[in-house]
């Protein structure tokens, strides 16, 4: 028994150094990261943590330190109430902004935000075993900020009045070496994507975009990009974004210049009065399939098939009409809102079991 212990401290020491080297490699150094706000997450190399933060318009690489395999599908029913009291409020003054799998453990960490308005602070909670708060303190970390995020006011707009900054940062990926981040920038069109080289560089200028919404009608380069999934389509890196109402768009990445503006090709319409929650990528049987969790329209399986033959849409598609890339609606996936790949055959998924009550559970990809 004594061995095991002097073994297992052994070990733990050791990957505690493979870490630190680690973090090191990668630019990241000790302090406290300000995080005001946690909107999405995304890993990179060597279990690194990407956290959009819009109030505070940056991206913050954080280490996590997390290297130890968990050996369990996650399953945590009425998750944003274990968190409420973890954080010593009640479920109704959390919310649970995005979740991601650390593909080096398989640990599912998710960002969430207590309580609202002025009040409203961030946190990211570790699953496991239990549930942990990841410590903002003393931890490696690099920081990037994006300075054309738009002023940190409320607008009137079409009628509305809304915060443009609280849509900075929409979604986050890591592919091609790069942090790609979605969002509203500053300036006449700005649904934008950023492409920032990790570890992370300066003066980043943002990629404004613009799409053929079919639902619309019309050219549009105002409303945020929601979710994306970077995919390599026949030797071509590209990003696969959805918006609201509901086109799936796809931007090569070597169009996304930045200082520039890319229009991007509309491959399907999935249906109006939709907001698209979040999006993976997958392969099954030889293919590549999306899914896609969404507002109204239930979690959809889009198939990539013959994505680069398709031309793009650019006629109306009128009254909740759908067109483009085939997709089938997985009822047994009905109230998921967010999720992520845990591996090649299953994903994490944070479903609405009832009013108020969110349930983790791990499910087979469809």
């Amino acid at each position: 028994m004594q061995l095991r212990r002097i073994v297992s401290c052994a070990l733990a020491g050791w990957l505690a150094s493979i870490a630190v080297t680690e973090a090191a490699e990668w630019g990241l150094k000790k302090g406290n990261p300000a995080i005001k706000s946690a909107n999405a997450l995304a890993f990179g190399p060597d279990g690194i943590l990407f956290v959009g933060d819009s109030k505070g318009a940056a991206i913050f690489a954080i280490d996590t330190g997390d290297n130890e395999i968990a050996k369990t599908e996650p399953s945590v029913a009425g998750l944003n109430g274990q968190i409420a009291t973890l954080l010593g409020t009640t479920p109704d003054k959390i919310t649970v902004n995005d979740l991601a799998v650390n593909p080096r453990s398989g640990k599912v960490y998710v960002a969430v935000t207590k309580g609202a308005g002025t009040e409203a602070t961030p946190a990211i909670i570790r699953i496991a075993q239990k549930l942990t708060v990841v410590s903002l303190t003393d931890i490696p970390f690099q920081q990037a900020a994006l300075a054309d995020a738009p002023e940190d006011k409320e607008v009137n707009r079409n009628g509305r009045s809304s915060n443009p900054r609280n849509d900075a940062i929409t979604d986050l990926a890591y592919a091609e070496g790069k942090v790609f981040v979605s969002g509203l920038a500053a300036g006449a069109s700005p649904s934008s994507v950023h492409q920032i080289p990790f570890p992370f560089a300066d003066g980043v200028n943002g990629t404004s975009v613009e799409i053929y919404h079919a639902a619309h009608g019309r050219s549009e380069d105002t409303s945020a990009i929601r979710t994306f999934v970077p995919l390599n389509i026949n030797g071509e890196p590209s990003l696969l974004a959805g918006f609201v109402c509901t086109p799936l768009v796809r931007f090569p990445i070597d169009s996304l210049k930045p200082g520039t503006k890319a229009r991007g090709t509309t491959v399907a319409e999935l249906g109006n009065r939709n907001r698209p929650l979040d999006m993976i990528s997958y392969q099954k049987d030889g293919k590549t399939f999306l899914l896609m969790s969404n507002s109204a329209r239930g979690v959809m399986k889009i198939s990539t098939d013959n994505i680069t033959r398709n031309d793009g849409l650019t006629t109306p598609v009128k009254d909740g009409n759908t067109a483009g890339q085939a997709f089938e609606t997985i009822k047994e996936l009905d109230g998921v809102v967010q999720l992520d790949r845990l591996n090649d055959t299953h994903a994490v998924v944070l479903v609405q079991s009832g009013p108020g009550v969110l349930d983790l559970r791990t499910v087979t990809l469809p």
